[in-house]
């Protein structure tokens, strides 16, 4: 088989890497939560406190929030017993309903999973493969009343989550999520508290909200080339009143701040050529590497990620490749910390990347 030609996002991707120690990677969030590092990345680079960040922005500015909740969506469930053999666990981590009563999981182990699965008192049916090796549980009613039950939030790999899911159905969620359906947290916004954003809301900052949950392949690394890698679909939803207050701001020359790469994703697939943001839903696939347009925020807050995912070539593509080499050194030498739980960045969009 020819290996495919490299392209100039592969070649980015290897510039952006680096070798992470493991004690960097955060296991716990900072409390408060706004005790955080924030580090901001524009013509230079400035160390801060996440509860600075009053002091960074403009009465007027439009800050965007995705406020998508984190459902418990990993389950330990069980194969049924037949002629006394049986009953084995299989790990679902389920991502979403794809119609009524009809889940894509992903199984452990997948290839002995079997056709009949009981998640608690639940049964489901495997009745297909999707191609990223996914199967589909079809159920006979609607599970989502009973995740609560039955499930455990999803946290990272990489985080020891322990024996106890209490604390993280709190931690592992931002202090305003209000719709179920994400299976990772939009974690830029765990930073915030409440009285962060009432002192946003008395300088003048506008606060609006859209939904983009957040699937398992946003944070998938990139095994292969960079023109092979499948963006896997997420759900998005932008109403009316949060495109309206975005469009205004642009036309005013007012700035708009993403909170979170998903909502750059949300909002940069409903834009149109000129940046106008279009309200609606819809499923999303766009994968945004150097190259492609970043229209409609002007800033972004987001985590550090990592090396040699889809989050590096966004960032890339957003401020620019060096300036984000220069802010991975710097969190590097500083002792930042790393990944969902760690330390943010404030991004300026760099010259030039919301230009066709």
């Amino acid at each position: 088989m020819t290996e495919p030609a490299p392209t100039d996002a592969d070649a980015v991707l290897a510039r952006l890497a680096f070798d992470l120690p493991p004690e960097r990677i955060a296991q716990t969030g900072a409390e408060p939560r706004d005790a955080s590092r924030l580090m901001v990345v524009g013509e230079r680079i400035e160390h801060l406190l996440f509860r600075d960040l009053p002091d960074l922005l403009r009465p007027g500015d439009v800050l965007v929030f995705n406020e998508s909740r984190v459902i418990p969506a990993r389950v330990m469930a069980r194969k049924p017993v037949v002629n006394g053999f049986g009953g084995g666990q299989v790990e679902v981590l389920l991502l979403r309903e794809e119609e009524a009563n009809v889940w894509s999981a992903y199984l452990k182990p997948a290839k002995r999973a079997g056709k009949e699965l009981w998640l608690g008192e639940h049964q489901a049916e495997v009745v297909g493969v999707l191609e990223d090796g996914a199967r589909l549980l079809r159920f006979d009613h609607d599970l989502k009343p009973h995740l609560d039950e039955i499930g455990r939030l999803p946290l990272p790999p990489y985080i020891d989550a322990g024996d106890s899911d209490e604390r993280w159905r709190e931690r592992y969620q931002t202090v305003y999520a209000r719709e179920p359906g994400s299976v990772a947290a939009p974690t830029a916004g765990l930073h915030f508290t409440p009285e962060l954003l009432a002192r946003l809301d008395e300088m003048g900052v506008e606060r609006h909200t859209l939904t983009l949950h957040v699937g398992a392949g946003t944070f998938r690394p990139i095994t292969g080339s960079v023109a092979e890698h499948v963006m896997h679909a997420e759900r998005y939803a932008i109403g009316e009143g949060t495109a309206r207050a975005i469009n205004a701001a642009k036309t005013e020359g007012r700035r708009v701040v993403a909170v979170g790469t998903t909502t750059v994703r949300a909002l940069e697939s409903s834009a149109q050529g000129d940046g106008t943001v279009n309200p609606g839903e819809g499923d999303t696939r766009i994968f945004i590497t150097p190259g492609t347009p970043v229209r409609v925020p002007d800033l972004l807050i987001t985590n550090l990620h990592l090396p040699g995912s889809t989050l590096m070539l966004l960032v890339a593509a957003f401020a620019g490749e060096a300036r984000i080499k220069a802010a991975y050194d710097a969190a590097l030498s500083e002792g930042y910390r790393f990944y969902s739980l760690g330390d943010a960045m404030l991004l300026e969009r760099s010259v030039g990347s919301g230009q066709w």
